[in-house]
């Protein structure tokens, strides 16, 4: 991503807006972010410090991050330090990405202080570093190994900057002194002769000098050196206009920078933006979502995985005994065929061979005997480990078939946590399987809160009638159970985990092309959404049953009709709540 040394200056530019801001709130929402409300007279904002690796960033942010419950030591820590301090300065160290916020505070001796908070925004290295007036660490977002570490990140060690690494600051050097020194980098590409030369200086931006210059990236000793100079004054001119620019690949964010691109020609759009804060809040809003939604879902992913390991082992363990019960019928015949030859069984016997008159050859068999029982007595025992095994197999069919259907429901619970779009979706999803036992419920207080908040997806047809679809399993059934009227329409992907979907109809006849979006949209909302022919079952409401004892979204119905269809996503959700 370039968020390079160049970038970081000119968000800087940006951030020193909010000096003399005092710090009135601090928030941790997850363990590699921190979030400073600041605050002044007529000026508010939220600051926000990211060290995750491929995010790296400082900006100003609009979004509103979910937080933990409690707060995380380390944000006590910043709390501790921080609170009601006034921000000084906002600084960069060289042309890195290493971005000092300076304060001024009182400790609890009344004592005016000068704590730090030093963001080094440096790839998979990126840290936030908390440092004392002095210059002692009071803590870092990522602690170094002591004994591997060339530099030691731990509390009360000294902060050390990181090493320089040599390279040319454009912002200080001339354009001459630039060339020269990237071409001295023989036999390498020119972009990558730049980055390697360059402080400050993102693939992205060196790409750009080198098409801009020559076209293409040719090998440095293909260079010229005045049409060098000439393509890095440009860039000088591009760089000083300050526009903050994001890169739309078919209306996605694809990248931004601090200057329009071209290398992508056409394939590409460039579309400015008000401030940097804004366009990184563009850029990263999707990417921050879909990473915290990950990161908060673990628990949920590794229990219902520890479930689905669990009931697979038992599954095996019952097969193997239903084998073992199937394979006693010959008690049965054992014990008929005793019954029958009673007179032939001298006591004391341990086996007997009698005809076999339920082989179709007329053979013989030899039954086991114990020395101990008459003959009436081994019939008996026989008859007694049949009927046995005959119990045991019915109720190994319903375990087995009891296993098979929590399977399921595990398959359509991941399958939610796939498709969650929300933090509020995943609430729900872990307090349903704290219900259902798969976890241990820690949060009793916020079971209404979630419920009542959270809305079915809703979707318009094209003859105007509403589509909902449930988002968790909870959701299924409380639509399909509560909401949804008799003559409506539901819709689910066929014979595979996905979300239940009704055509409210109100009770007027509703058009093919309704039936057919619904179904479209029943299957993009499944396990299926990216095949190319789903097969989806639909039937009117009053066809649809749940079982007693059922887990939450798993229903039976009938009479209904099959589509094949290519999973289409609908327009925009309305907004509508239920």
């Amino acid at each position: 991503m370039p968020f390079d040394g160049i970038f970081a200056g000119k968000m800087i530019e940006e951030l020193r807006q909010a000096v003399l801001c005092h710090v009135d709130k601090i928030y941790q929402p997850s363990f590699d972010e921190l979030v400073f409300l600041l605050r002044k007279k007529d000026f508010s904002a939220r600051l926000l410090l990211c060290a995750r690796s491929g995010a790296a960033r400082v900006q100003f942010t609009e979004i509103k991050r979910e937080n933990p419950e409690s707060a995380p030591m380390f944000c006590m820590l910043a709390r501790k330090y921080f609170s009601g301090a006034k921000l000084t300065a906002v600084e960069q160290y060289g042309n890195d990405r290493l971005v000092r916020f300076c304060f001024e505070t009182t400790d609890e001796m009344g004592d005016r202080v000068f704590p730090q908070v030093i963001c080094e925004l440096m790839g998979a290295a990126a840290n936030i570093v908390l440092v004392q007036g002095n210059g002692k660490i009071i803590d870092a977002v990522r602690r170094s190994d002591p004994a591997t570490a060339k530099r030691l990140i731990q509390p009360g060690a000294g902060y050390e900057y990181p090493p320089s690494q040599g390279k040319v600051n454009p912002k200080t050097a001339s354009a001459g002194e630039v060339a020269d020194a990237v071409l001295q980098k023989g036999g390498l590409p020119l972009a990558k002769a730049l980055l390697e030369t360059v402080d400050g200086f993102s693939p992205l931006v060196c790409r750009e000098i080198a098409e801009r210059g020559f076209g293409e990236d040719i090998l440095t000793e293909n260079a010229d050196r005045e049409t060098l100079i000439a393509a890095i004054s440009r860039w000088r001119s591009c760089a000083d206009q300050t526009a903050p620019t994001l890169l739309l690949r078919e209306s996605i964010p694809f990248d931004y920078s601090y200057m329009d691109i071209r290398q992508y020609g056409q394939a590409v759009h460039n579309e400015p933006c008000e401030s940097f804060s804004r366009l990184l809040d563009r850029y990263f809003a999707e990417r921050d979502a879909a990473e915290h939604l990950k990161r908060t879902a673990n628990d949920v992913i590794q229990a219902c995985g520890a479930a689905e390991a669990r009931i697979r082992r038992r599954l095996s363990a019952r097969q193997q005994d239903m084998k073992r019960c199937a394979e006693k019928e010959n008690y049965r015949i054992f014990g008929e065929l005793l019954k029958a030859n009673l007179y032939t069984v001298r006591p004391g016997s341990r086996a007997v061979t009698v005809v076999n008159y339920y082989d179709e050859n007329g053979g013989t068999i030899t039954i086991p005997l114990d020395p101990k029982l008459s003959a009436v007595q081994n019939a008996a025992k026989y008859f007694k480990e049949y009927k046995k095994s005959r119990t045991a197999l019915q109720l190994l069919e319903e375990l087995i078939a009891e296993d098979g259907r929590e399977l399921d429901y595990l398959a359509s619970v991941r399958d939610s946590i796939e498709r969650c779009e929300t933090a509020a979706d995943l609430r729900e999803i872990r307090e349903e399987l704290q219900e259902a036992g798969y976890l241990r419920r820690s949060a009793k207080k916020t079971v209404s809160k979630i419920r009542k908040n959270i809305g079915f997806r809703e979707f318009v047809s094209p003859g105007g009638f509403r589509l909902l679809v449930g988002r968790t399993n909870q959701q299924n059934d409380t639509l399909t159970l509560r909401v949804a009227q008799k003559n409506d329409w539901w819709f689910h992907v066929k014979g595979g985990p996905g979300s239940h979907a009704v055509l409210i109809s109100d009770g007027n006849e509703v058009p093919q092309d309704d039936l057919l979006m619904a179904a479209q949209t029943a299957a993009w909302f499944s396990k299926s959404a990216h095949s190319s022919q789903v097969a989806v079952d639909y039937t009117r409401i009053r066809h649809v049953k749940k079982p007693k004892n059922a887990k939450p979204g798993m229903v039976i119905y009938t009479d209904q009709h099959t589509v094949f269809v290519t999973p289409k996503q609908p327009e925009e959700p309305s907004g509508g709540k239920e």
